[in-house]
């Protein structure tokens, strides 16, 4: 019982279900870098495998890092005194010897996969873990934080084009980036209050929930730009048009769902209709890479 109390424990800690965030964009970047064509075929599992080990360990890695340099803010806050490390339900040395178990793993799923992914993992576990930091210094953390998460279609690429990193990668490290900073700001405003009582420097804390919607607003139409964007630069065609489409609409939705006055529908927002444009992306591009369908022009 105690060892599936500290699995939960861990569970809850780093949010195993947000997986759903990063990891189908990884699998984009893989499923782009083989080519669109009618030759395509989708990557080889021994690449799929330790991607899909490489991803969640990483972010695993990235939770857990994150929940132990807030532990301090994490004790005062509210809305996070329930979190398994301020209860105690997890010590700080199980944390850190969690943390170290993660890099390992994603260092050797990294290895298993090409030397260029293995050369750049210590890289991507740094940026990971300095995210944590940017709120207390800048209040551009949240793309910081959006810029973690835009790594993943860049090292799905990676792994299977290790030697040239193309333009649909590239678009799409920019795209995610700016769709994961701005749900990130919609989450921050709940924490307005708090962050400034503590010099934080959220968004929310330092411009005001109602101007911080806004850039919100404006980072995520640039998000839903940059997604068609990089499908018509990877080749893709009308199928992954559409569902960029779609993608742009569950975000004038969710922006639709807070106001300034009423944040009770954040939890909606950003686990819920998030989690949706992460597989409609991957699927969209599956989907169209698999069945090869036309663009608006010929190619």
């Amino acid at each position: 019982m105690t060892i599936l109390r500290d699995t939960l424990a861990v569970c809850r800690m780093i949010k195993i279900e947000h997986s759903v965030f990063a990891l189908p964009f990884a699998f984009t970047g893989a499923f782009l870098a083989q080519g669109a064509g009618p030759d395509w075929t989708m990557p080889s599992w021994r690449v799929l495998v330790p991607l899909t080990i490489a991803m969640v360990a990483v972010r695993s890695f990235a939770m857990a890092f994150n929940r132990l340099a807030d532990l301090d803010i994490d004790s005062l806050n509210p809305r996070t005194k329930g979190r398994p490390l301020v209860t105690g339900e997890l010590s700080v040395a199980f944390t850190k010897r969690f943390i170290f178990a993660c890099a390992l793993v994603f260092t050797t799923a990294c290895a298993a996969m090409n030397s260029t992914c293995f050369l750049l993992s210590p890289v991507a576990l740094f940026w990971s873990g300095f995210y944590s930091h940017t709120k207390r210094f800048t209040p551009l953390c949240h793309f910081a934080l959006g810029s973690v998460l835009g790594l993943a279609p860049v090292a799905g690429w990676l792994a299977v084009s290790p030697s040239s990193l193309g333009y649909p990668a590239v678009l799409l490290f920019f795209a995610v980036s700016l769709w994961v900073a701005g749900f990130d700001i919609l989450y921050a405003c709940q924490d307005a209050e708090f962050d400034r009582s503590q010099g934080l420097f959220s968004l929310p804390a330092h411009l005001g929930v109602p101007r911080a919607l806004f850039t919100a607003a404006a980072t995520h139409a640039s998000a839903a730009v940059l997604f068609p964007m990089a499908g018509a630069s990877a080749g893709l065609g009308l199928l992954f048009l559409a569902v960029a489409l779609v993608i742009g609409g569950v975000l004038v939705w969710e922006h639709k769902l807070i106001k300034p006055d009423d944040l009770s529908r954040i939890n909606v927002a950003f686990f819920t209709l998030n989690g949706v444009i992460a597989v409609c992306v991957f699927l969209g591009a599956w989907a169209d890479l698999s069945l090869g369908s036309p663009w608006l022009f010929s190619r």
